[in-house]
């Protein structure tokens, strides 16, 4: 061997003791920490001196250690980490347990088994399931994706000891499957040197029950050791799959102290080991030569709220808050949202407040209020109800499409399957836990069955999705905002009959949706003439190959178009620093006896970039928090109580959720203008006149 376990063990104990990444403090606090917890777990047994570091569930001390320090500290020794990874974090904990057991005297005794935790930027390898490949094989790699399956947590034994009554004599025996990190590797000797001529291999996991001279043993379970075991499958984030195939998955193997961290629908980041299991896919011995593989998970971090891709620079921030002081903030943000769509002003005005959504709040007594907006598009066919869809889709960081007739109520939030290979219970989670913090798009959604449209009560409104099956009581997070487009009852819009009696939804469900838009299709000459100018426009240029719904190429004889927006909001930028995009459906002269209308303002229908869209969105959710003012608030109130007075049987009923969609709405304006407060005017009055 090139180095052997103790020379490896001096090098990183050497990085953890160096005064430049000193670990030494860490150390001796996790295993303060761990020794606390168990005691404190422990009660009465640890008291009376029972050992708790082989009792199921205590886990074991897991100290983090950074492989970007150990990369700029010594990038060989990183490197040789990150191809043989079991080899080099055996002798990594055992560094560790040097210098717990200098530091923490009476530390061996405890019989405590220190684990390492590897940190940072693995390098050299795909952050997706999609990547993992043969040549990822037993190296170190990290992979981030959405957890779907989640089995239980069960016991594995490590070693058992067994008694003998008719001699008195003990005997024990260790045990190793495929998924131990161990497997393949020297065996280490008393005095901390492996052994090199044999490796650790499989061992037969039957259970004994006689001894060499078939005498008959008795299990000692309190001598015993055990560790727990879970599996989880993790996806590939929808948003990342690319178009038109499958998210990939994989599945991850969590033992000890990792256990029981990841819920289905949470967005992790895992650092573990690929490895090729030695049985099939099916769990059976493989006779073709196709192995099962899974990560063998060292470290876990749960994704926070912020999981895109975006990257904004300085003059991004710039323009950003150049543009948020505009007044007309919130149509420049409708017109830039499906600009290849004509007409549906307020619709768009509503995805793009949707999209920016308003302020979570749980109160101290648990109540929950959610700020995501509800949208509910009704109307004839033929009226792009679709279009403005997957236009909302393609701008959204996170967003899940799904049909009603392809869906059902399970689908949606969550489901209990049983594992093929262990036969056991395990959640599965919904498109609408899977898009937590995100947008849930849901097309034909009359087409959905009144049993599966009941299922999705709890989560548009507590936003939370609870199972109570087959023994298994979970509750799992579905903050997200629901997108849904649906045509009439009889096929067309009827205006002789009510708005309940034309969509033919439940008030119970109606109430749950903030907006609810009804789009006709009118037999109006002078609109009709302008929607054809608007297509015929659409199909002058070039196929592109942007975001649906958006433009991106154009003829070349067009001008160039180089718009900016700066602080004096007088859109000119001297960096050259572009937001705009060009107009492919303003009016020109060869179309103008289609289309009469004309704005005074000759920049008035440029939109703005789809990349800078979406930034300008992400930047105004994530970075502000408004409140609201006594002027708002009185303003509010007044307009709920006008709205409650004038409400008649041809509308839907106005009740208090009415008057949280006007906070949420006021708020999500609020939010465009980068403002910390709501105030009366603009954001009420925008609130109450698209209300």
């Amino acid at each position: 061997m090139a180095n052997s376990l103790n020379e490896l063990r001096a090098r990183y104990e050497d990085f953890l003791r160096g005064e430049r990444y000193s670990q030494v403090e860490r150390i001796a606090t996790a295993v303060d920490d761990y020794v606390q917890r168990s005691q404190r777990q422990g009660g009465k047994d640890a008291q009376k001196g029972i050992r708790t570091t082989d009792a199921i569930g205590w886990g074991c001390p897991r100290v983090k250690v950074s492989l970007a320090e150990l990369r700029s500290e010594n990038p060989r020794l990183a490197l040789r980490l990150r191809h043989d990874p079991l080899r080099h974090l055996r002798a990594l904990e055992a560094a560790c347990h040097a210098i717990a057991s200098e530091e923490r005297p009476g530390y061996d005794k405890e019989d405590i088994r220190i684990k390492v935790a590897i940190s940072g930027p693995v390098g050299g390898t795909p952050s997706s399931p999609r990547g993992l490949a043969s040549s990822t094989l037993r190296q170190l790699v990290c992979v981030e994706g959405v957890a779907t399956k989640v089995s239980a947590i069960k016991p594995k034994v490590v070693k058992s000891v067994h008694y003998c009554p008719k001699t008195g004599q003990h005997e024990s025996r260790e045990y190793v499957d495929s998924t131990d990190p161990q497997l393949g590797l020297p065996p280490v000797d008393s005095a901390g040197r492996e052994v090199a001529d044999r490796l650790i291999n499989i061992t037969s996991s039957v259970y004994p029950t006689k001894d060499k001279d078939g005498n008959p043993l008795e299990t000692e379970y309190g001598l015993s050791t055990f560790k727990d075991h879970q599996t989880i499958t993790l996806q590939e984030m929808p948003e990342r799959a690319p178009m038109g195939q499958l998210p990939r998955s994989v599945e991850l193997v969590l033992d000890h102290d990792l256990v029981d961290k990841i819920k289905p629908g949470d967005r992790v980041q895992v650092v573990g080991v690929y490895r090729a299991l030695a049985t099939g896919s099916t769990g059976q011995s493989s006779t073709s030569g196709v192995f099962k593989t899974v990560v063998l998970v060292n470290n876990v971090q749960i994704l926070g709220r912020d999981v895109s891709q975006l990257t904004f620079s300085p003059q991004d921030v710039r323009s950003i808050r150049a543009l948020a002081k505009r007044k007309d903030i919130l149509s420049i943000l409708g017109r830039s949202i499906s600009p290849s769509i004509h007409g549906h002003e307020e619709i768009k005005k509503s995805l793009a407040l949707q999209l920016l959504s308003g302020c979570e709040k749980n109160l101290p007594n648990g109540t929950h209020l959610r700020g995501d907006i509800n949208i509910l598009m009704v109307g004839d066919p033929s009226t792009a109800k679709s279009q403005l869809l997957r236009s909302a889709m393609s701008i959204a960081p996170l967003a899940v499409s799904t049909t009603g007739k392809g869906s059902s109520g399970v689908g949606l939030t969550a489901a209990v399957t049983t594992d093929p290979n262990t036969k056991e219970r395990r959640l599965e989670a919904g498109a609408m836990v899977l898009a937590d913090r995100g947008l849930v798009c849901v097309d034909e959604f009359d087409k959905m069955g009144e049993a599966d449209r009941v299922t999705i009560h709890e989560a548009m409104e507590q936003q939370t999705v609870t199972i109570a099956k087959a023994g298994i009581h979970a509750s799992l997070n579905a903050r997200c905002s629901v997108l849904a487009a649906a045509n009439p009852v009889y096929g067309q819009y009827d205006r002789k009959r009510r708005i309940q009696e034309n969509i033919g939804l439940p008030d119970s469900l109606l109430s749950r949706f903030d907006l609810l838009f009804v789009v006709l299709d009118q037999l109006d000459p002078e609109s009709d003439r302008r929607i054809a100018a608007h297509v015929i426009r659409g199909h002058r240029y070039k196929s592109g190959h942007g975001h649906a719904g958006h433009d991106s190429d154009y003829d070349d004889d067009d001008e160039d178009f180089d718009e900016e927006v700066t602080g004096d909001n007088n859109g000119s930028d001297s960096r050259g620093h572009s937001i705009w995009q060009k107009s492919r459906y303003k009016s020109s002269n060869e179309y103008a006896h289609l289309d009469t209308h004309e704005d005074a303002d000759p920049h008035s229908e440029d939109a703005l970039q789809h990349e800078f869209l979406r930034k300008f969105l992400h930047f105004a959710k994530a970075r502000t928090s408004p409140t609201l003012t006594d002027a708002a608030r009185e303003y509010i109130a007044s307009r709920y109580a006008e709205m409650r007075s004038r409400q008649d049987e041809r509308t839907l009923p106005v009740t208090a959720r009415s008057l949280e969609t006007i906070i949420r709405l006021a708020t999500a304006h609020a939010k465009a203008r980068l403002s910390n407060i709501v105030e009366a005017d603009p954001d009420c009055c925008a609130a109450m006149d698209i209300l």
